[in-house]
């Protein structure tokens, strides 16, 4: 059994295979949308892995192998190397979307050696050493249950020693001594430092994706919602693409609709020199899409180009869906106007 497929295969499943982020993703991939190279682990491993009594099936960690090696060939970048470090991103994505599951896991790869590797490799050491608190963090949370608080309060306890507001006050100096004091949290949390192998970090990553599935709170979710318990999650690994190596680079979320009216066209919001879920968690405040048309212009356009294609792609497969109906559909006189019940079709 096949148990992991790059974007750009073709695995013959839906979402019920790769789960609802990685068919997106490869639907993406395969219209030509630009997106980080990667793969997804499938619903089946996850399916596996609970029926095996937690234990990754057979074949999937050389799968997995197979894979990383190749997204390497790609980036020309090696996942654990000291100077020019491969750095990942670990999404859960269920069939069914569903609160409860395993966060986002972003720059997985560093460790205390990449970090150094990467700054010097990139003249950034600020960006280096944020890139690593934040994995520390994530991983922290979402792997080992560590409770947020604990690294937010020392966030917030370094800002306020430093008379700042913002996280991006803080700088490279003040980041490296914030990694020392959260691997002290996690160390003190887990009783064991923090994993400075690659691809130990990606492994337990994966197993922490699949036993999200079961957590209490997905369970819950899924009673009230008539979910299937055998459904299982698929785990998507991407390359990371970085928002928060200064104010040129940035990160956001955009849809070719208005979420509130259906009105098309362009909406979202970006946060500069930012990460992950910093757009919509309220540290600051973000800035209307539109905007960046002024500030990053290339990546304005490149994002506006990328929203035809999709919205292109969407409407031609609404459009080939509402034949297929029709066809299907009983032949009979429609009890409004043809052209109105097209629009409504």
């Amino acid at each position: 059994m096949t148990y992991v497929y790059d974007f750009d295969d073709r695995s013959g499943g839906g979402r019920e295979l790769l789960g609802g982020k990685g068919a997106g993703l490869a639907e993406m991939t395969q219209i030509g949308v630009p997106v980080p190279a990667g793969f997804t682990i499938t619903t089946d491993a996850c399916r596996a892995y609970m029926a095996e009594g937690k234990r990754l099936p057979a074949g999937l960690e050389d799968e997995l192998a197979r894979h990383v090696e190749r997204l390497e060939q790609r980036a020309g970048k090696r996942l654990g190397d000291h100077d020019e470090p491969l750095l990942l991103s670990i999404r859960s994505g269920a069939a069914v979307s569903m609160p409860g599951m395993m966060d986002t896991i972003l720059n997985l790869g560093l460790s205390d050696v990449a970090a150094d590797g990467l700054a010097k490799t990139t003249g950034n050491e600020r960006f280096a050493f944020d890139s690593y608190r934040r994995l520390i963090q994530m991983y922290g949370e979402v792997v080992d249950g560590i409770d947020a608080h604990r690294f937010e309060q020392r966030l917030t306890d370094l800002k306020q020693a430093k008379g700042v507001q913002q996280d991006t006050e803080l700088d490279a100096e003040d980041l490296r001594g914030l990694v020392g004091v959260f691997k002290s949290i996690y160390e003190e949390e887990t009783g064991s430092p923090f994993p400075q192998d690659a691809r130990d970090q990606l492994t337990r990553a994966v197993r922490g994706v699949f036993e999200s599935w079961d957590n209490p709170r997905a369970q819950v979710y899924r009673r009230a919602h008539g979910i299937p318990d055998d459904l299982g999650t698929a785990v998507n690994v991407m390359q990371m693409v970085f928002g928060n190596k200064g104010d040129t680079s940035a990160t956001g979320v955009c849809f070719t609709r208005d979420p509130a009216t259906g009105e098309q066209g362009l909406y979202g919001e970006f946060l500069p020199n930012a990460q992950g879920e910093d757009v919509v968690a309220g540290i600051r405040t973000p800035l209307r899409v539109e905007q960046m048309r002024d500030t990053l212009p290339d990546a304005f356009e490149q994002t506006t180009a990328t929203c035809r294609t999709s919205s292109s792609r969407s409407r031609t497969a609404s459009s080939s869906s509402c034949r297929r109906a029709a066809r299907s559909a009983p032949r009979r006189p429609p009890s409004r106007p043809p052209s109105r019940w097209w629009r409504r079709v």
